[in-house]
This record gives structure tokens, C-alpha cells and sequence, in this order.
């Protein structure tokens, strides 16, 4: 590997750019994901931006289940992410298809289609899961075991872990 690879490996993981898809979610995921960028929990903090185009991100962002419709372009939308890309699947439908599970259109959950590297559950869930999620993805990469306290002190501030304990 030469060092203008690793080098771009390094500043991906140190500061990944996300892009959000929604399989066919019910949209109250959707707004969790959009909350967890605004001001109030601020995920840009960490470094991680939204990108509009699957050739600029490093992670994708599902929520929902997927759909018979939907299959073929989240295909199409992971094969155009570069390497080293990760998947992230928000949110119980996204995570094993949820209500829908079962229902005629849908195949079940994200991982029935491409591989998911996080798994975030919650009907919808909260943002601070959403941040905690990624934070923990985050670390994973950076090779450190996950559950350690240095994984989070160094990623996740102390206001927002209180508020994640508060809030369950």
C-alpha cells in the first residue's frame, strides 16, 4: 500500500462523509438521521459530513427495510462507493425489516442485500443512538476495541454521553 493510500485511508476514517438512503422507511428514522446534524447534537463535530453522491461517501446511512423496488438501486448506490466503505443500517426496519417484516414488497432488512458494518436499533432511533452508533463504528476502525472508555472520552464528548445516559 503506498503512503497516498494509507494516507486517504486515515483521513477517511478520521473524517468520513455519509450519504443517507432510505429504503422505505416510514421517514421517522429519516428524521432522527437529520436531527443528529443539526446544532443540537451536531455530528459534523466529529468530522463527519452528508454527501449528495454515493462516489463521494465512505458511509451509507440506511434507514428502512428493503423493498422489492428499492434492491437494485441500493446495490447500485454501495457499488459506487469507493473503498474502504461502510454500511450502517438506522433504525429497526433497517436492522431486520421491522413492522414490515413479512409484508409482500419487502425483502427484510438491510443486510439481506449488502453488508452492514453498524447496526443501530430503535423505533425510530434517537440521535444520540445515531452519534453513539457512528462513534462506535468509528472507533472500531480505528482499531480499538469497542466498549473501551477511551473509545468514547476521545469521540464522544461529556455532555452528549450524559444526555445518551438520561435518555436511555
Amino acid at each position: 500500500m503506498s503512503l497516498l493510500s494509507k494516507m486517504v485511508t486515515w483521513a477517511r476514517i478520521k473524517s468520513p462523509w455519509i450519504i443517507h438512503f432510505n429504503t422505505g422507511a416510514c421517514n421517522a428514522c429519516d428524521i432522527e438521521i437529520v436531527a443528529s446534524l443539526t446544532p443540537r447534537f451536531d455530528i459534523e463535530r466529529f468530522g463527519i459530513l452528508l454527501k449528495g453522491t454515493p462516489r463521494h461517501a465512505d458511509v451509507l446511512v440506511c434507514s428502512g427495510p428493503v423493498t422489492r423496488q428499492i434492491r437494485e438501486r441500493l446495490i447500485r448506490v454501495y457499488e459506487q462507493m469507493p473503498e474502504p466503505k461502510f454500511v450502517v443500517a438506522v433504525g429497526t426496519c433497517s436492522c431486520s425489516g421491522g413492522v414490515f417484516q413479512g409484508c409482500y414488497n419487502v425483502k427484510g432488512g438491510i443486510d439481506t442485500v449488502i453488508p452492514v458494518s453498524a447496526y443501530i436499533p430503535g423505533c425510530p432511533a434517537s440521535p444520540a443512538a445515531i452519534i453513539d452508533g457512528v462513534a462506535k463504528l468509528l472507533g472500531s476502525l480505528q482499531g480499538k476495541k469497542p466498549g473501551e472508555k477511551a473509545d468514547i472520552e476521545a469521540i464522544v464528548p461529556k455532555p452528549l454521553e450524559a444526555e445518551m445516559a438520561n435518555n436511555g
